[in-house]
């Protein structure tokens, strides 16, 4: 056949299998027009899950009336000029090929009224052939867009549409994800003619809680750790839950690269990264993180729909984003103080068994899911604000010969503790007052009841540290006897070469014996048993991946972790009240300490005012 070129119709329609795949998608494009006209308020109208009816009206700058006719032309926009405004681009669309695209498969009406104009106009288009020239129309400032019959022309497209409910879930979760990036928009959404959701502006940090809470749940926000960290010209802030509030699935994940959500490998190998030692297993992390990077260091225009993006330096990015969350988690603290000993306000306490999808948190309430704060630039420290601990916790650190206290005089000298300097003093964990079943301790604390799993909580405690003395020695290298041999492929042989410097940091000594073999001569000595050369691959694939690879650091910890579980205290052992003290201030000190090196909690919290409920007291 001889080339030829398309029509203008079949090439929208073409491209519409580009942009345009379900009725999310056109949801989607038009509200992003929207935001790009610098919309307050938008409210989006949806009939049949979209196949029906999609209006989407905003009270933006408008479409003047000479350039309606353009708007519906492909390759015209108004957000890009030259080479230079597209390398730069910070709105949300700028393809030109939305609206056309959209009008090929529907019937699109744009009724729009501009900036300081005393007259709207209206313009139609039929499955992409226009009813004529721009009508008079009654229009307050902004732009209305209706889409109706969605792909009414293009029946094989319309046959792959799922049900009304299926669709419009789709269509109510791209309205969530624009929701959760622009607190300074209004928004409403009804579904045949029926409001699902209303969010007001929020233009202070109290609204945009309430925006979060609302689109995420409360619980979410009760047991996030809210961040704002700013290095090297990029900023993150948002909020990370915390480790034990996994999800069984990855549906509360929301990333934003300057204000678009995007999924990306990098990004999500480093979120993956921050919780590896956190998060029980088979468990999903939950977040809404913002991510601001100089446009110019992001290429957002890699796929039609802009779901992903590519940064320049992804390896800066990585780390960025990884020492961020990591250092973000270690340093919260019980009942919200952080390394300077600041003790955040404690908010509402959640119910006793809260109906959240997170099994392993389900005591853990007002001490761990108080509304965290992080600040790197903080000082380190314990910042345990109190004028004395308990004798028998300062006689086993002191004396060899501690003996233990009788459980009603460990409570009755944690009462006098807190009376003689308030409850602002005490430690966060409390003053311990008795072991339970040789498993759990219980202590005392200015909000009521502290249970701590004793070996969990040693566990971590031995595991961090640990791991502070093995990196402060660096990795050390174990030469093999006999040096192994393994067949690689071309490129893989060429990452030996490149990354040499990288792969000796990580203890591995490799030498390129020929195009296609490496011979393996040294490997880190706490590895010196692994599967050496299954461990030398996956570091070459993290390499080719990535840039880098944690592939050693992994496995070390792995190890460091079963050793910090045999040599934790063992259940039923009978603890010393000094003893328990000491742990319960080993865990305030200690990073992490919230959950075991498998991810359960060590420790939760009952209020008192939780714990007259259990008794029906004031009733």
């Amino acid at each position: 056949m001889r080339i030829q070129k398309l029509s203008s119709h079949l090439a929208n329609q073409i491209a519409a299998g580009e942009v345009v795949e379900r009725p999310s998608s056109v949801a989607k494009e038009l509200i992003e027009n929207s935001l790009d006209a610098g919309s307050h308020q938008i409210e989006i109208e949806i009939e049949k899950g979209g196949s029906a009816l999609i209006r989407v009206r905003d009270d933006g700058r408008g479409i003047h009336r000479d350039d309606l006719a353009l708007a519906l032309s492909r390759h015209a926009t108004s957000k890009i000029a030259s080479f230079e405004d597209l390398v730069q681009v910070a709105t949300m669309g700028f393809r030109g090929e939305a609206l056309p695209s959209i009008g090929s498969v529907a019937r699109v009406a744009i009724t729009s009224r501009f900036d300081g104009e005393d007259q709207a106009w209206k313009v139609a288009v039929d499955g992409g052939v226009a009813s004529g020239e721009p009508e008079p129309a009654s229009h307050p400032r902004g732009t209305t867009v209706e889409v109706r019959d969605l792909f009414f022309n293009t029946p094989a497209r319309r046959k792959f549409m799922r049900a009304e409910r299926t669709e419009f879930a789709h269509l109510e979760d791209v309205v969530r994800r624009i929701g959760l990036c622009r607190f300074d928009v209004g928004f409403k959404l009804s579904h045949d003619r029926k409001q699902v959701h209303h969010w007001r502006r929020a233009d202070d940090e109290d609204g945009r809680r309430r925006r979060v809470a609302a689109i995420c749940g409360s619980a979410f926000l009760e047991n996030a750790v809210e961040i704002d960290i700013e290095r090297s010209g990029m900023r993150l802030w948002g909020w990370v839950g915390l480790p034990t509030f996994s999800r069984s699935q990855a549906d509360l994940q929301y990333f934003y690269v300057n204000g678009r959500m995007v999924k990306d490998k990098v990004i999500g190998h480093a979120v993956r990264q921050a919780y590896r030692d956190v998060m029980y297993h088979g468990r999903h992390a939950a977040f809404v993180l913002f991510f601001e990077i100089a446009p110019g260091e992001v290429d957002v225009n890699v796929h039609p729909t802009k779901h992903e993006v590519r940064f320049r330096e992804s390896r800066m990015v990585h780390d960025f984003l990884f020492s961020s969350l990591h250092r973000s988690l270690a340093e919260v603290r019980p009942e919200g103080a952080v390394a300077d000993g600041t003790s955040l306000p404690v908010t509402e306490s959640a119910p006793l068994f809260p109906s959240s999808a997170a099994p392993v948190a389900s005591l853990q309430t007002t001490a761990v899911r108080s509304n965290y704060s992080y600040n790197p630039g903080r000082q380190q420290g314990l910042g345990l604000a109190m004028a004395e601990q308990m004798r028998g916790y300062e006689a086993l650190h002191g004396s060899d010969e501690a003996v233990a206290i009788a459980p009603q005089a460990a409570a009755a000298a944690a009462a006098t503790v807190m009376a003689d300097h308030g409850p602002e003093q005490a430690p966060p964990l409390g003053f311990a007052v008795a072991q339970l079943h040789g498993i759990y301790i219980l202590a005392q604390n200015a909000q009521g009841l502290v249970l701590v799993d004793m070996h969990a909580a040693h566990e971590r405690i031995t595991y961090e540290r640990m791991k502070q003395a093995w990196g402060g020695e660096g990795i050390r290298r174990q030469p093999l006897l006999v040096p192994e041999s393994m067949a690689v492929t071309p490129k893989e042989a060429g990452l030996v070469d490149e990354h040499r410097e990288t792969l000796h940091s990580l203890g591995l000594e490799l030498d390129c014996a020929g195009p296609e073999t490496v011979v393996i001569r040294a490997v880190p000595a706490i590895l010196r048993a692994s599967e050496v050369k299954q461990l030398v691959r996956d570091v070459l694939a993290d390499l080719n991946e990535l840039g880098h690879s944690q592939r050693v650091q992994e496995r070390c910890n792995e190890i460091l972790a079963t050793m910090a579980c045999h040599g934790a205290v063992r259940a039923s052992r009978q603890l010393t009240i000094p003893e328990m003290n000491a742990l319960l201030r080993d865990m305030e000190s200690t990073e992490r300490s919230g959950q075991c090196n498998h991810g359960r909690p060590t420790w939760v919290q009952l209020t008192m005012t939780e714990l007259d409920a259990l008794f029906m007291r004031g009733r």
